[in-house]
């Protein structure tokens, strides 16, 4: 569990830096209006960032861990729940969800929104595996230290 909730710690950090990076910048999709929250992404972005960010620190510090798990599952399921909601609207292009940073390292669009989709089911199955298995065998999250 512990190297699970560092891993997740670690790429919502990432993550979650480049969103408010990305949403701090000039790019023209940030003052276009998110089709699902209707909001502009750039609002969107740095929100997510932060929350990302928030996230992270919950996972990383350890006097935190109880809220950890809980934490990824909701974000990740919130993620989720998004993308359902776009796939539904017929919003099929690429996820924008690190915003300007894959063009400054020339990853195509579709490979990034491949990868985030990588990253949510890691995220997503991570976090409900374990919070399962620690319900089933009936200890808490302070039980595994």
């Amino acid at each position: 569990m512990k190297l699970f909730v560092t891993s997740a710690g670690v790429v919502l950090a990432v993550t979650g830096i480049v969103k408010v990076v990305s949403g701090l910048g000039n790019s023209k999709i940030l003052a276009t209006v998110d089709p699902i929250l209707g909001i502009m992404f750039g609002k969107v972005m740095l929100t997510v960032g932060v929350l990302e960010i928030l996230i992270a620190l919950v996972c990383l510090l350890s006097k935190w861990q109880r809220f950890a798990l809980p934490s990824v599952a909701w974000i990740s399921t919130s993620f989720l729940v998004y993308r359902l909601c776009l796939w539904w609207i017929g919003w099929h292009r690429p996820c924008s969800c690190l915003g300007n940073f894959t063009d400054a390292l020339h990853i195509p669009p579709q490979v990034a929104d491949n990868i985030m989709k990588v990253v949510l089911a890691y995220l997503l199955m991570g976090s409900y595996t374990i919070l399962l298995m620690n319900w089933r065998q009936g200890r808490s999250v302070e039980d595994q230290g």
